[in-house]
């Protein structure tokens, strides 16, 4: 099974706020997920990206890919930490 670390988009139409969530690769964007482990909001001012730095790394040890724009904001995250 191929999972992977993606964005769900949430919010009003314009106003996207997303939920950072660990899912089968298969699965539709806003679907079925297995875990959440963040939340970004590019909307606010400064984007609020929130992580649980432990959840995603246990993740990742056990397999779990993140796209290019989570892999992104994990490693500003990690920075910024």
């Amino acid at each position: 099974m191929a999972v992977k670390i993606r964005l769900a988009r949430h919010g009003a139409k314009k106003r996207p706020y997303y939920r950072i969530v660990v899912a089968d690769a298969r699965s539709p964007r806003d679907g079925k997920f297995i875990e959440e482990v963040g939340r970004y909001n590019p909307c606010a001012t400064p984007a609020m990206v929130k992580f649980d730095l432990e959840k995603v790394d246990q993740w990742i040890k056990n397999g779990a890919q993140p796209t290019d724009t989570v892999a992104r904001l994990l490693k500003n995250a990690r920075e910024n930490a």
